[in-house]
């Protein structure tokens, strides 16, 4: 997709920054829990593990689902479930179950690095809510030794890796995503230049656009 959407106009490398692993869960009984994905990873291993949702809105101990970005939406959708409510980072969707699900218990799976906005604010709302880890990430640390122009995040995480051994002052800097953003800024007075949509394919546009 990169060399498709670049083309000649940019050489680029991709660096690993982070690494993944699901970890193994047992199922538990999600009656009358609402549940939250703000991670593709989140969502593979919950279902690779065996939970099942309830999505019978007849049933009054049905779950609602709730994610963080399109990416994470289409991960449900290819398990077979929608999302009641899909918002663009984990501000947005704190802000909005504060307002109309407050009186809902949450879970949220997620890994073991996720930020904590949701943690951080939803319980001080006296709102149910508790992480279950389904992957944990290992931060890689890797030093660069060649000179780049640009550099972009796709995470939060991914971010912490990649400042611990290089600099990224005077470099031009692009963020997936909010989160990511507010990553960056603790490291950094530099413009972030974030797509807006919270996926990869707005990340190259936002990319192509700035060029």
């Amino acid at each position: 997709m990169i060399s498709e959407k670049f083309g000649n106009r940019f050489s680029y490398d991709v660096v690993d920054v982070i690494k993944m692993k699901p970890l193994a869960v047992q199922p538990f009984d999600l009656k009358n829990k609402s549940l939250i994905f703000t991670s593709v990873n989140a969502v593979d291993s919950f279902f690779n593990n065996g939970f099942k949702p309830n999505e019978d809105f007849t049933d009054k101990n049905y779950n609602r689902i709730y994610c963080v970005g399109p990416k994470t939406k289409r991960k449900l959708r290819q398990y077979g479930f929608g999302s009641f409510k899909m918002k663009r980072h984990a501000q947005e969707l704190s802000e909005f179950i504060i307002e109309n699900s407050a009186k809902e218990q949450f879970l949220h799976f997620c890994g073991n690095l996720a930020l904590d906005v949701l943690n951080k604010t939803l319980p001080l709302q006296n709102i149910s809510y508790k992480k279950v880890f389904m992957y944990e990430t290992e931060l890689l640390y890797p030093k660069v030794e060649t000179s780049y122009d640009a550099v972009a995040f796709f995470s939060p995480s991914g971010v912490r890796s990649f400042v611990r051994h290089n600099s990224i002052e005077g470099k031009e800097l692009f963020s997936l995503g909010h989160t990511t953003t507010l990553e960056l800024r603790k490291h950094t007075k530099d413009k972030i230049y974030t797509s807006t949509e919270s996926h990869f394919e707005d990340l190259l546009e936002t990319i192509i656009h700035h060029d």
